[in-house]
């Protein structure tokens, strides 16, 4: 069956192309979906999300003169779901876990001994990359995270040019603490 023969067929409300469609490439999904992400759970729940959204692309439509096979389309609505959850994710540990080294950096700069509070593994990782970031880029960070200072108040505390120079300068800090992050796992 032909890509524009299986369009047809899930537009009909025919549900064993669309059950066809999903088992004949899952397996595929999977192994392509292992190089953006190692959770195999989010990766099959993502799969099944990607079915659902090209189904409903497929109902209303708006697939109908697609310029590239299914799967390769089925493929992307997947690959770009995983990145949208990679980046969600990242803000979430970036926030709650950097909010809580900090709060044990700020510690250790009172007191040279170890916190009261024991760090995961995890964030005594992500501690020990914090401490090799830059002194400019530790200060914005830690006044954004730790003192939960607006972009506006860390420009005139740090005498930033402006709120766009502040962002900047905090997006590549994240983007630096999250590459020696990634090599450390390398």
């Amino acid at each position: 069956m032909n890509d524009k023969e299986i369009i047809s067929g899930i537009k009909s409300g025919n549900k064993t192309i669309l059950k066809d469609l999903y088992l004949d490439n899952k397996n595929d999904f999977v192994g392509f979906a292992h190089k953006y992400s190692s959770d195999d759970i989010l990766i099959e729940d993502i799969f099944q999300d990607a079915i659902i959204v090209f189904y409903e692309k497929a109902i209303s439509g708006k697939i109908d003169s697609l310029k590239c096979s299914l799967k390769t389309y089925l493929f992307s609505i997947g690959k770009y779901m995983i990145f949208d959850k990679n980046r969600k994710s990242v803000k979430e540990v970036q926030s709650d876990d950097l909010q809580y080294v900090l709060d044990s950096q700020d510690y250790y700069l009172i007191d040279d001994l170890s916190t009261e509070e024991e760090l995961s593994p995890y964030q005594e990782m992500l501690y020990e990359h914090f401490k090799k970031l830059g002194e400019k880029c530790r200060k914005v960070l830690q006044a954004f995270y730790y003192k939960g200072q607006t972009i506006e108040e860390i420009m005139i505390e740090e005498g930033y040019e402006n709120k766009n120079v502040v962002k900047s300068q905090k997006s590549r800090c994240l983007k630096a603490l999250k590459e020696m992050i990634n090599k450390s796992h390398e």
